[in-house]
């Protein structure tokens, strides 16, 4: 084998889409689209990175009140379940505003190309005084494949 060849090799063995192919021991790494029909808006998008960070969006226009950021948290592996949080702030559609900083913690469990699971949302003022929750949801996802 040739440099350029053991090169390649080392990229692709440290990177989420060769850890899929080959059997990836940590099953939620990937992209995922989640359907969660208690929120505002039920459909989601999740990047769940091999480095215990994950990304969750959704479309702004889903919520008639508030528009919200991008999730941002954190993952880890607990027995045989995922579990993690991701925080979001909420800023008020007419005056622009803060509203709320949202954290959601979730637990759930992947089989395949599927998962499965619950989560719990909590939102904070500017001052982190809790203004509502715990507000109790379900997850379903879906991993995006070429």
């Amino acid at each position: 084998m040739t440099w350029i060849g053991v090169g390649l090799a080392a990229l692709c063995l440290g990177s989420a889409a060769c850890d899929r192919v080959s059997g990836d021991r940590r099953p939620i790494v990937g992209t995922w689209v989640v359907k969660t029909p208690e929120a505002p808006f039920p459909y989601h998008m999740f990047v769940v990175g091999a480095d215990g960070t994950m990304q969750q969006g959704n479309p702004d226009a889903g919520d008639p009140n508030t528009s919200d950021s991008d999730g941002m948290g954190v993952w880890v592996e607990d027995g045989g379940r995922i579990k993690g949080k991701f925080v979001e702030i909420t800023a008020d559609r007419t005056t622009r505003q803060f509203v709320s900083r949202g954290e959601i913690s979730f637990s759930l469990e992947v089989q395949g190309d599927t998962f499965r699971g619950t989560a719990s949302a909590n939102f904070y003022d500017a001052q982190g005084r809790k203004l509502r929750g715990p507000m109790a949801a379900t997850l379903e996802g879906q991993r995006v494949v070429p």
